[in-house]
């Protein structure tokens, strides 16, 4: 019998010049992208940690350690894929919901959300309507009010055997 498991991600990460902003595998235009081994992409990151906790699994810094060189700079689009293949190697078979939340003083996220939606959606074999993301500011409160960096959480609802 199937049973509902929950998740719960988060990620934090500090601008810096001189890389792309990537967010929900979308490249947005900015004048700084996020410091990090990999794309240091905060959204898909928090979603993966998501999707691992619901699985019963270690988070993405135990999967994809930054230690280990293969992922500096690597895709989080990949490792959102690696992520699905090991909760299914888990015994958790479908994706029922994503919902995410990313806080973020500048860029402005509300128009990358839909392609966001689509690139987490298909990497999850899932329909579009299952992944809600919202943005929100600080109100200027704290360093993501600073515009020193963006972060993300997100919770998950997935189907797993016993």
């Amino acid at each position: 019998m199937d049973k509902l498991r929950v998740g719960q991600g988060y990620d934090v990460h500090a601008f810096v010049t001189g890389r792309a902003l990537m967010i929900g595998g979308v490249e947005i235009p900015h004048e700084k992208g996020l410091a990090g081994h990999s794309d240091a992409d905060v959204l898909l990151h928090a979603v993966m940690d998501a999707l691992l906790g619901a699985a019963g699994l270690p988070d993405i810094g135990n999967q994809f350690p930054p230690s280990d060189e293969k992922y500096r700079d690597i895709d989080s689009r990949r490792l959102l894929r690696e992520v699905y293949e090991l909760i299914a190697e888990a015994g958790c078979k479908e994706v029922i919901n994503i919902d995410a939340i990313i806080q973020a003083e500048l860029p402005r996220m509300t128009p990358h959300i839909p392609k966001m939606k689509r690139v987490i959606a298909d990497i999850l074999h899932m329909s579009e309507n299952r992944v809600n993301i919202k943005a929100t500011t600080t109100e200027g409160l704290g360093f993501l009010g600073r515009r020193e960096g963006i972060a993300a959480s997100a919770v998950c609802l997935i189907t797993c055997h016993g």
